[in-house]
């Protein structure tokens, strides 16, 4: 079962936080947001198929995250919970913590903005770099 996610880049993309990674639908992004990694996304939580929706909202269903933005392709592993909510307009954020709230879509992931290669990160400054986020449940 899988799912994609486009985004573009923008000017203030820093992925510099320690605990999520988050996209957004929304077009502009400020430094505040050191965990957004890609703007004007296509697709939100509540935009996700309702067949990986119900998937992820099972305890211990594990997801895989890919995030392409050639040449590079970033891995995150997570996991589904059944507290998820997966409701959220407007963004979709991966978490290593267990904290959950309507924008989370999985939770006890393996990596963080900050992990992400910062040659990936530096393509991501620029508006007109595109990137796909691609969810797998396997």
């Amino acid at each position: 079962m899988e799912e994609e996610i486009t985004f573009q880049g923008h000017k203030n993309v820093l992925s510099l936080h320690s605990r999520t990674i988050e996209i957004t639908k929304d077009p502009n992004l400020t430094k505040k947001g050191d965990c957004i990694l890609g703007v004007s996304a296509n697709k939100a939580c509540n935009d996700l198929n309702s067949s990986i929706k119900d998937r992820l909202r099972t305890c211990g269903t594990v997801v895989k995250i890919s995030i392409v933005v050639e040449p590079f392709e970033f891995q995150v592993s997570g996991y589904g919970s059944n507290t998820l909510e997966i409701s959220h307009g407007h963004d979709i954020v991966l978490r290593k913590s267990n904290y959950v709230d309507s924008r989370t879509l999985a939770v006890s992931c393996d990596k963080s903005a900050f992990d992400i290669p910062r040659k990936l990160v530096t393509l991501l400054t620029n508006s007109e770099t595109r990137g796909v986020m691609k969810i797998t449940i396997e």
